[in-house]
C-alpha cells in the first residue's frame, strides 16, 4: 500500500466533529501528525442556524462555508464516501474501491435523514406546504410556507422516535412560527399543532415544565406519542399512529396548510453494518472516554455514536477534547481520560427575541453555564444563539481553540 494511503489519524466525516478534531489535534500533538479527513461533501453547514433560516432570521448562506476552507494546514482532504470498515485490519474502503490503513481512526459521519420512512414524503417535500429546517435546501421553503399562513389556516408540527439531531428543533420553529403570526395579528384566528412520538415535550423534566406553558401561551395543541406515517401533499393531508394511550396502532389524518417534518433518523448504511456498530447501528463506543468498546485504536463523537446524549452540535464541543486528549494519550502510551459527562445544550427559541438556554448532561441533570435561572426566557440567550454561538463555531471550535466556561454540575433545580 502506498504511503498516501495510510495515515497516523484517519477521521471518516467532516462535519463540525471531524473538522474540530483534526484542528485540535494539530495544535496539540507534541509533533506534527499524518491527519487525513474523508469526506464527499463540497460544503459545510452550521445546521444549529436551519431553524432560523425557517424562520426568515438568517439567510441559508450565511450558514455555509466551503470545505476545504475549513480543513486546517496540513490535513489531507480526501474527497469521497467510506463505505466499509474493517477494524481488524485497521482499513477503510472508500466508494471508489480504494483501501486506507491508519493507526488510530475517528468515526464522525453524522446520521442520515430517512425521509422514505414516511409514506409518500418525498414526493411532496418542498411544495404543498410540506417543509423541514432539518436539510439545507428545504429551510428556506419553511419561511416560504409560513410567510403564506393566513387567518383560518392550521400549521402542523412534528417530531419523531428519537434519537434525532438536535431534540428542541421540531418546537423551536412552532414557536418561532406561532410568534410571527402573533406579530402579524393572526395567531388567535390560527390552529397550531404540535405531534409528537414522546410521551412529553422534552426529555429533561425542568425544562418540559417550561415548555408546556410556553406552548399553552400561544394556544398550541401539543399531541404526545403521536408519531407521522404517511403524507398526503396535495390533499393537505398527514397521517399519525398513536404509539401509546388508550387506542394504541390507531391512525388519525390531520388536516394542513403548513406541515413541518422533522424526518425520522438513523446510522448511515455503511456505519450500521460495519463491525463497529452495536445492535442498534450507533458506533459503540465508552459513553465517557468516546474510545469504541472492542478496538482501542478507534474513537467516534458526534451524531453517528452510542453515547446517551442529546445530539448536538454542543455536545460535540465537549466530545471532541476528550477524543483528542484520549488519542495523545495512547500515543504517549498513558491511560484514558473519561471526561465526556454527557453534556449537550439546547437553545429554545421561544419567540423572536427570546431563547430558553437549555443545558444538561446525562440523567437529564440541568447545567447551566451562565449564572441565571436556566429556565427563564431571555433576550441574551437569543443573542447567543443568532449571534454568539455561530462566530464561536466558526472561528474558536473548527479552529481546534478548547477552553470553555465550565458548566455547572452542582446546580440544584427545583422541586416540580
Amino acid at each position: 500500500m502506498s504511503g498516501t494511503n495510510h495515515h497516523q489519524v484517519l477521521i471518516v466525516g467532516g462535519g463540525s466533529a471531524g473538522i474540530t478534531v483534526a484542528a485540535s489535534l494539530r495544535r496539540r500533538a507534541p509533533r506534527a501528525l499524518d491527519i487525513a479527513i474523508v469526506e464527499p461533501a463540497e460544503d459545510h453547514y452550521y445546521q444549529p442556524a436551519f431553524t432560523l433560516v425557517g424562520a426568515g432570521v438568517c439567510p441559508l448562506a450565511r450558514t455555509r462555508r466551503q470545505e476545504a476552507s475549513l480543513v486546517p494546514a496540513g490535513v489531507r482532504l480526501i474527497r469521497a464516501a467510506a463505505k466499509g470498515f474493517d477494524p481488524a485490519n485497521n482499513a477503510v474502503r472508500l466508494a471508489g474501491g480504494e483501501t486506507l490503513s491508519y493507526d488510530y481512526l475517528v468515526v464522525c459521519t453524522g446520521v442520515t435523514l430517512d425521509w422514505g420512512k414516511v409514506e409518500g414524503l418525498t414526493a411532496t417535500l418542498g411544495r404543498n406546504g410540506v417543509c423541514s429546517n432539518y436539510a439545507p435546501d428545504q429551510a428556506p421553503y419553511t419561511w416560504d410556507c409560513l410567510r403564506a399562513l393566513k387567518p383560518g389556516s392550521r400549521a402542523v408540527f412534528t417530531q419523531p422516535p428519537l434519537p434525532f439531531k438536535c431534540p428542541g428543533a421540531p418546537q423551536k420553529i412552532a414557536y418561532l412560527a406561532a410568534d410571527h403570526l402573533r406579530r402579524a395579528g393572526h395567531l388567535k384566528d390560527c390552529d397550531l399543532q404540535f405531534l409528537t412520538h414522546a410521551p412529553t415535550i422534552f426529555a429533561v423534566p425542568f425544562f418540559a415544565r417550561e415548555l408546556v406553558k410556553i406552548a399553552a401561551r400561544y394556544g398550541i395543541k401539543v399531541h404526545y406519542q403521536h408519531n407521522l406515517v404517511a403524507v398526503d401533499g396535495p390533499a393537505r393531508s398527514a397521517t399519525f399512529e398513536r404509539v401509546g394511550g388508550e387506542r394504541p396502532g390507531e391512525r388519525v389524518s390531520v388536516a394542513f396548510d403548513l406541515l413541518h417534518v422533522t424526518p425520522p433518523q438513523s446510522p448511515p448504511e455503511e456505519i450500521r453494518t460495519s463491525p463497529l456498530a452495536n445492535a442498534a447501528g450507533w458506533i459503540e463506543v465508552n459513553q465517557n472516554t468516546m474510545q469504541h468498546v472492542r478496538h482501542a485504536n478507534v474513537f467516534s463523537l458526534g451524531d453517528v455514536c452510542s453515547t446517551p446524549n442529546s445530539k448536538t452540535a454542543a455536545a460535540v464541543r465537549k466530545q471532541a477534547p476528550v477524543v483528542v486528549r484520549n488519542i495523545l494519550r495512547l500515543m504517549a502510551g498513558g491511560g484514558l481520560d473519561a471526561g465526556y459527562d454527557g453534556y449537550a445544550s439546547c437553545p429554545l427559541t421561544t419567540a423572536f427575541g427570546k431563547t430558553i438556554l437549555a443545558e444538561f448532561i446525562y440523567g437529564g441533570k440541568v447545567t447551566p453555564t451562565l449564572p441565571l435561572d436556566p429556565a427563564k426566557e431571555r433576550w441574551l440567550g437569543w443573542w447567543i444563539k443568532t449571534t454568539g454561538l455561530p462566530l464561536f463555531y466558526w472561528h474558536y471550535m473548527l479552529k481546534g481553540h478548547e477552553w470553555f466556561p465550565r458548566h455547572n454540575t452542582a446546580f440544584e433545580a427545583d422541586a416540580a
